[in-house]
């Protein structure tokens, strides 16, 4: 018999936290990279280690060409991906993906 994996546990995993290029610090929540699907207008964060190759939402990748290039080389490049909180404000929004195109994992700091 094959394990069957428990989707309600699907969120579990601790966050970690990655500074963007403000200086400013997100807890990021990781998912699976073989199981990601956008959901509503979320934001997201693909990285292939600790270089972010690409951050946005569903929006980004269907309104504009050069994130929907990104998108698509970050995913086949990429190995990890994280969910990122935000607000529905858009100018905040397009702030944080900014910033977090120049992100880096912090390390040393628990986001816990």
């Amino acid at each position: 018999m094959v394990p069957v994996l428990d989707r309600s546990l699907e969120h579990t995993a601790r966050p970690v936290n990655w500074r963007g290029r403000s200086g400013r610090y997100y807890a990021l929540a990781p998912e699976r990279i073989e199981d990601f699907v956008f959901a509503g207008e979320e934001l997201y964060l693909v990285a292939l280690g600790n270089h972010v190759m690409w951050a946005g939402s569903a929006r980004n990748v269907v309104e504009d060409a050069v994130s929907r290039a990104r998108f698509r080389l970050a995913m086949e490049c990429g190995d990890r991906v994280f969910h990122v909180e935000s607000g529905v404000d858009e100018v905040e929004r397009m702030t944080i993906i900014w910033d977090l195109e120049g992100a880096e994992p912090a390390m040393g700091l628990s986001a816990a």
